[in-house]
């Protein structure tokens, strides 16, 4: 998608994964259908995101023609073996995200050079219920991230400070990762502006980008034009249109 917030931000414009989004947020999804929605969205994301981003390799592979066929061998693109990959889970609305891009990931990638880190963060509020940050309540981290390739499934990008707070807890804990990838379905125009600024080295990829409550003139232009009149937030910092409520509906707990 055409937009004018830097080289590092993606945006899908894809039919098929925008239908699932607002399938995700109707009100009438509830719980029985979100997880196998929520799938399918974040495994298309994970296939553009490990296709576009994953070091590739010219392979020679042996088919099972091979054992009648002299060429019975692929010869062409694939995935370096050897790049490690970490997908960080965090655990506030559920594992399903970073467990689907795990899943998807061991398809195409040794299982032994992919792992899942889980940090258990939780929003901080004030007394009027905007949120102020994130609190670390506890992680289990599986090594080093040295020249790991590392992915973020954060599936609301809304303020940005989660993403921040976990690079920030990874490069606490020393290593340098190859890359660092923040994979959302939605985000918001605050949450991009965070990231860019506090660690401009993120890639982000969002399925789709909300900012509802923008004026009309930027909602008119290209995205990232007018940045001062961009707005995805409202002034408890949930996201417009988004999907009001998303980690409840797909947890059944309603806190």
């Amino acid at each position: 998608m055409e937009h004018r917030y830097g080289p590092n931000v993606h945006l899908f414009q894809d039919p098929f994964l925008l239908t699932l989004l607002a399938r995700i947020s109707a009100p009438e999804t509830g719980t029985e259908q979100l997880p196998s929605l929520v799938r399918s969205a974040y495994q298309r994301l994970a296939f553009t995101v490990l296709s576009r981003e994953f070091p590739v390799v010219q392979g020679r592979v042996k088919t099972r023609m091979a054992a009648t066929e002299p060429k019975g061998f692929y010869e062409g693109p694939v995935f370096c073996k050897d790049t490690k990959l970490v997908i960080c889970s965090v655990i506030r609305a559920g594992i399903l995200p970073s467990q689907v891009c795990y899943e998807t990931a061991c398809e195409v990638i040794p299982a032994a050079n992919v792992r899942i880190d889980f940090l258990n963060m939780s929003r901080v509020t004030d007394a009027s219920h905007r949120v102020t940050g994130v609190r670390m309540d506890g992680s289990k981290i599986g090594g080093s991230v040295e020249d790991a390739i590392v992915i973020i499934p954060d599936p609301m990008g809304a303020t940005g400070g989660t993403v921040c707070s976990v690079v920030d807890h990874y490069h606490a804990l020393g290593g340098r990762p190859r890359m660092v990838i923040a994979l959302h379905l939605m985000a918001t125009p605050e949450a991009i502006t965070k990231v860019k600024h506090d660690q401009p080295q993120v890639r982000l990829y969002a399925g789709r980008l909300d900012r509802g409550l923008s004026t009309a003139q930027a909602l008119a232009s290209v995205p990232g034009t007018h940045p001062e009149q961009e707005r995805g937030l409202n002034d408890v910092q949930y996201i417009v249109p988004g999907a009001g409520g998303m980690g409840e509906l797909l947890t059944n707990s309603w806190v």
